[in-house]
């Protein structure tokens, strides 16, 4: 079988807690030893593999998920997502519990998530099957499950597979990207990022120049509810969001990127592309779940 797009990432239960931020003092204030009332709580699959694999999946892509995850009740319910929306799950489980994330919300959209990674940093490229894939779409990993990325791209494009890269801000800090972001047709990441990777490299002008200069064939750039830029090292593009009511933004990143590569897979000019991204994107953000909203749009021809 020859997959359209294979996600590599995480996979993890996300629990949002609607509670109230301090504004006075910009953090979540709980006193040690007290019981903390809160107004609301849900439940949903997240991880940056599984919410763009069902995103990818929705759009008609035959799509796989490399993630690990544990043995528990959790894992069960992580399976039962992916084959309900048609996504072939290539990764392993494994002894433990599996990744989970406390994300506070407050009324007026401020956030912090506590995340347990559980098993999904320690993949090895002997527990992924062979695969062949048209596109490869890599979000953040560490330690172990990070050099099975590096080792998989480099097999993979050397067989002519594309690959799309969303690093993180920690990724970006911490570790040397040249070579991935190298190989990548598609790097994505916001302007915080951007800003980081290029002054750590010392790019000087814009960030697209900067991002196109390491070797990226596309670079694209978010800024919430600002401008979005895109640059394929011949002409720079640029969108504005709309203005739009927001509820929760978890998975808003994952949600535009995979927007955006799957309009690439399709062959829609890199504008086009910007307004799909942007689309997924809004279409999160209004709602709690980083997948509930995902469109469900046949792009595959």
């Amino acid at each position: 079988m020859v997959f359209d797009i294979v996600t590599f990432g995480s996979a993890v239960v996300d629990t949002f807690i609607d509670t109230e931020f301090n504004k006075k003092s910009q953090s979540f204030n709980y006193k040690a030893g007290s019981k903390i009332l809160v107004n609301n709580m849900t439940t949903d699959i997240g991880g940056g593999a599984t919410n763009t694999a069902v995103a990818f999946a929705r759009f008609g892509f035959n799509t796989g998920c490399i993630c690990k995850i544990g043995d528990d009740n959790n894992s069960n319910d992580v399976l039962e997502m992916l084959k309900k929306e048609k996504v072939k799950f290539l990764g392993k489980k494994s002894k433990g519990a599996t990744g989970h994330s406390i994300i506070l919300d407050s009324k007026d959209h401020q956030r912090t998530i506590l995340t347990f990674k559980g098993p999904g940093n320690s993949i090895k490229l002997s527990e992924i099957p062979k695969i062949k894939a048209k596109w490869l779409y890599y979000s953040s990993m560490l330690n172990e499950s990070l050099k099975t990325q590096e080792k998989l791209i480099k097999q993979l494009s050397k067989k002519g597979t594309k690959l799309a890269f969303n690093p993180s801000e920690y990724l970006i800090k911490n570790v040397n990207l040249r070579s991935m972001i190298k190989l990548s047709d598609i790097l994505i990441m916001n302007k915080e990022e951007a800003e980081i990777l290029c002054s750590k490299y010392k790019k000087k002008g814009s960030f697209l120049d900067g991002l196109i200069s390491l070797g990226a064939k596309i670079a694209v750039v978010t800024d919430k509810n600002k401008m979005i830029y895109a640059s394929d090292g011949i002409k720079k593009y640029s969108l504005k969001p709309n203005k739009i009511k927001v509820i929760e933004r978890t998975g808003a990143g994952d949600a535009f990127a995979a927007g955006f590569v799957a309009g690439v897979m399709a062959n829609r000019p890199i504008q086009k592309c910007l307004e799909l991204g942007l689309k997924e994107g809004e279409s999160v953000i209004q709602y709690f779940g980083a997948k509930n909203k995902l469109l469900k749009r046949k792009l595959k021809k």
